[in-house]
């Protein structure tokens, strides 16, 4: 009797970039280039020092700012993503990106703080929009076996943006805030144009069943997704203080001009290892390991900082950190799309939003009270001690959360 050995699987085609992944990859770059031309220049424009240029608000006031607009953002990404699977990635795409132009346009007019509070929070509006929908595009336009790749490649995409908007905003600043604001807000209406030529208007395989909110209902209620979304708000809370803790104290070491180098060296060192780093991690490890790992390593960092006394030494410990925020992205997004059913993806990226969201806002608020605090009680070291250990939480956290999934089929 002769037993059918059943074939191997087919390997998966190699991956040649399509464009629409192109347009993706570039309209990635665009926004974080635009959004780092503006939002560090926050910080900087209104709780920086009269000497400096600044406006002498208080730290908080201006995380607080930065903390809602981010909580406004991630909180409509849930309800971007359920209408992706509704309608499709596209229009909401195209729509979040005009409303973040409006925001940062009307921030560059921002006298007071009732007037910043409405910029950011519209800017975060369009953000909301177009987050979760361009995850789910991402996947949608791409083969299962080179998601994390993609996601890596838009990445590093977005880390370039990094490196070059900070740059761009410092230079335009010497022009004035409100001419760097504009600028930035210019960019995002070019991405929105080359998203509107390259993207297809992709729609989920099927229409789900019932109310728009059936997927976010199949997410929150999917026990282990739920888990890992809300272990990840420890993971965001600690990302947040590059924007506030990480540069307020840039700024005390080495004044108003070391935003650029800061973003230079953390957004750099991603370009130059993310890709390259997390293949490697990848053929050796579990993506869930390497998620671990990535945020303990971030947890490490934020700890050095106590230690660090002149500039210098701070970009050593940034560059650490960026050594684990480069492989949270891709990894994160990977294991989300492996939770989700294929007509159902923009819901699960919407609800997973939940975790940047509360965790940023939580981040933005607390950085700079805890700055503020620790300089008040003498304690300067405070903050940076109570960052780590919440790293050093969430990435146990995550073991546990994650301990269930199963691995990656080969």
């Amino acid at each position: 009797m002769t037993v059918a050995v059943p074939a191997p699987p087919a390997p998966p085609p190699p991956l040649r970039l399509s464009g629409a992944q192109l347009g993706l990859i570039a309209s990635n770059f665009l926004m974080w280039g635009g959004f780092f031309a503006v939002i560090p220049l926050v910080t900087v424009h209104f709780a920086g020092s009269p000497e400096s240029g600044g406006l002498g608000w208080a730290a908080a006031s201006v995380g607080l700012v930065l903390g809602l607009r981010q909580l406004t953002q991630q909180g409509l990404t849930v309800l971007g993503g359920a209408w992706a699977d509704r309608i499709g990635p596209k229009p909401l795409i195209l729509a979040g990106c005009v409303l973040r132009a409006l925001g940062f346009a009307w921030m560059a007019f921002s006298g007071t703080l009732p007037v910043l509070l409405a910029s950011a929070l519209l800017a975060g509006i369009g953000g909301g929009l177009f987050d979760a929908p361009k995850n789910a595009a991402i996947t949608a336009v791409t083969h299962p076996a080179h998601r994390s790749r993609l996601f890596s490649l838009t990445s590093i995409s977005g880390n370039l943006g990094m490196v070059t908007g900070p740059l761009i905003g410092a230079a335009l600043l010497g022009l004035g805030f409100q001419v760097a604001a504009l600028a930035s807000a210019s960019v995002y209406l070019v991405a929105a144009a080359v998203m509107g030529l390259t993207l297809p208007h992709v729609r989920p395989p099927r229409r789900p069943p019932g109310s728009g909110m059936a997927g976010l209902w199949a997410a929150a209620t999917n026990v282990p997704f739920r888990r890992f979304t809300l272990v990840l708000i420890g993971y965001f809370l600690l990302s947040t203080q590059i924007n506030v803790a990480v540069t307020l104290k840039a700024i005390a070491l080495a004044g108003p001009q070391a935003t650029g180098p800061l973003y230079a060296v953390s957004a750099g060192l991603a370009v130059a290892l993310q890709y390259p780093l997390l293949r490697l991690a990848e053929r050796y490890l579990r993506v869930r390991t390497v998620l671990t790992l990535a945020v303990g390593t971030v947890g490490l960092a934020l700890g050095l900082m106590a230690l660090a006394s002149t500039f210098g030494a701070l970009l050593l410990c940034v560059g650490l950190y960026s050594l684990g925020t480069m492989l949270v992205y891709p990894t994160q997004q990977t294991l989300t799309a492996r939770f989700a059913p294929a007509e159902q993806l923009g819901s699960y990226f919407g609800f997973s939003a939940i975790s940047l969201g509360i965790g940023g806002a939580l981040g933005s608020v607390l950085g700079g009270w805890l700055v503020d605090m620790g300089a008040s009680l003498g304690l300067p070291a405070l903050p940076w001690l109570l960052l780590a250990a919440t790293g050093f939480v969430t990435a146990w956290g995550l073991r546990w959360a994650l301990r269930d999934l199963a691995p990656a089929p080969r």
